[in-house]
This record gives structure tokens, sequence and C-alpha cells, in this order.
């Protein structure tokens, strides 16, 4: 997920040959693979560890991008967007949405506020409105949206909940992933990203039902047609989580946000389609199961 660009330069030797979808397939497939086993263990045995992993993703994912921006020249206040995306994670525990909610809105403020005087009381703020906007998406982008997947594991059967967003946003990456590479003709949106194609989204589609369904009534015990509803929701927010950060990328001039988790670049570019699968979920399970 997020990789809008195949390599430019080969590599030497086999290992580090990208696939035809533009990935180390190896690395990739290893150390999804490890990510995912942690997660298993530690979502069945303790679940509320569930909401430090997901704050310590967070505050890596928010310092990739910030470190973006200020590379192209966009001062977003990196402290106070770590220090409220904390907050957004960690007050969801003891207050629910409202905790969530007051602490985003408290992150905006305080963002305004930072950039408005970062260069002291005497200086004129330069480009202020776009670096504050870009703030607040960033806010809105990351742990806003990552919170409800911590809303999601403090609910009944919350470990199984999460176990639903996960299975099913992996389905759309598989399904999509084979059936571009074999399939693939016709192109999305080859303005965003390039290697996207209508048959990979078939195959996302195809795959995300199936998930829904077996995860909602073999985990949830629930009515089949909600993980159908769930497929179908999910198929498209974690396409359109992918198309956001291609085209954020692509208005950077970059391939991935960062480089920590081999096959998949930052831990960002792992997250794109997470974020707003996640709140998608939260929202169709809260109310149906």
């Amino acid at each position: 997920m997020g990789k809008t660009d195949g390599a430019s330069v080969a590599s030497p030797g086999p290992a580090a040959a990208p696939s035809k979808a533009g990935r180390n397939l190896p690395a990739a497939i290893a150390v999804g693979g490890g990510l995912g086993a942690a997660l298993i263990l530690i979502l069945v045995f303790v679940p509320l560890v569930w909401i430090g992993v997901v704050a310590a993703a967070m505050a890596v994912a928010t310092f990739e991008v910030t470190r973006r921006l200020r590379e192209a020249g966009i001062s977003v206040p990196l402290i106070p967007l770590l220090a409220g995306g904390q907050a957004i994670i960690w007050l969801s525990w003891p207050y629910g949405p409202p905790g969530v909610l007051g602490a985003f809105a408290g992150t905006a403020l305080v963002t305004m506020v930072w950039r408005l005087f970062d260069h002291g009381l005497k200086a004129t703020p330069r480009n202020f409105l776009r670096d504050t906007a870009i703030a607040v998406f960033v806010a809105a982008w990351i742990p806003l949206l990552a919170s409800f997947a911590t809303l999601m594991v403090l609910q009944d059967d919350g470990a199984g909940r999460v176990f639903c967003l996960m299975i099913v946003v992996v389905c759309s990456d598989v399904g999509g992933y084979i059936a571009g590479v074999f399939f693939g003709k016709h192109p999305m949106v080859p303005a965003i990203s390039p290697k996207k194609s209508w048959e990979g989204f078939t195959g996302s589609l195809v795959f995300c039902v199936i998930g829904g369904v077996l995860a909602v009534t073999f985990i949830l015990d629930a009515n089949p047609f909600i993980g159908v509803l769930l497929g179908v929701a999910l198929v498209f927010t974690a396409t359109l989580g992918d198309l956001i950060e291609s085209q954020v990328k692509r208005e950077l001039g970059i391939k991935d946000m960062g480089t920590l988790l081999p096959g998949h670049g930052g831990i960002m570019d792992r997250l794109d389609s997470l974020l707003p699968s996640a709140f998608v979920t939260w929202l169709v399970l809260t109310v149906l199961v």
C-alpha cells in the first residue's frame, strides 16, 4: 500500500529486485508476516497493549510525515503534533469519543498558536494559513483516524473487532496485488497512482467481501450480511486511503514516507489504507453489532 512508483534503478541480486507491482516482495512478506504475528499475540493475550502499539506507531508516522513536509519547506509544528497525537490516542482509553474529540480540538488550537509565535513575538509569521491547515490535516489524518482502532479494542469483543479491521484490509491489499499483477490492464487513476488498476480493485473487492463475511461470522458471531457491508465499505476506504497518501507523496516529490520497514517504506506507508478503514470499521461494527 502506498507504492506509486517502481524502482528507478535495478539493484544487484535477486533479493532486492522489485516485483511487477513495485515492491521487494520477499522483504514485504517477511516484514508483514512478522508484524502480523506480533499483533495477533498482543490482541489475543494483552489487548490493552494495543493502545500503546497504536500510540507508538502514530508517533513514528507523524514524525515521518512532518519530516517530509519540512523537507519541502512546509513548517508544520512537530512538538504539538507529537504531543497532541499521543493525547488523542491515550484519552480514548478513559474518556472514549469525547476524550478523542477534545484532544483533537486542543491539538488544533495549540498548533495554530505555536505556528503563530514560533519565530518570536516580533517576527511576522509567513505561510501561517498554509502551515496550520496542513498541520491540522496531519492531526486528523494520523492520530484522529487511528484513535478509532483504540476505541474498538475497548468495546465488547474489542480484539475481535480489531481483527476484523486487519483481516479485511489485508484482504484488500492481497486481492488487489494478485489481480493487479496478473490481470491489471486498465488504470484507475494514473495521474495519482499509475500502478492501480480496475482489475486490481475488483480483486480487492472480492477478497474484502469474502474476508469480511468470514471474519464477522466466525470472530464476532454476527450476521454475515454485516461482513458483506464491511467488506464493500473497506475496499473503498482502503483504496482511497492509499490514493490520498499517493497524492501527498506525489506533491512532495517522494516515493516513500520513510525507510523503516523493508519492502513497505515507512510506517506511514503501511498505515495509509488502515487509517480511514479504522474509522469505518468502528462505525459499522458499533452501529450494527
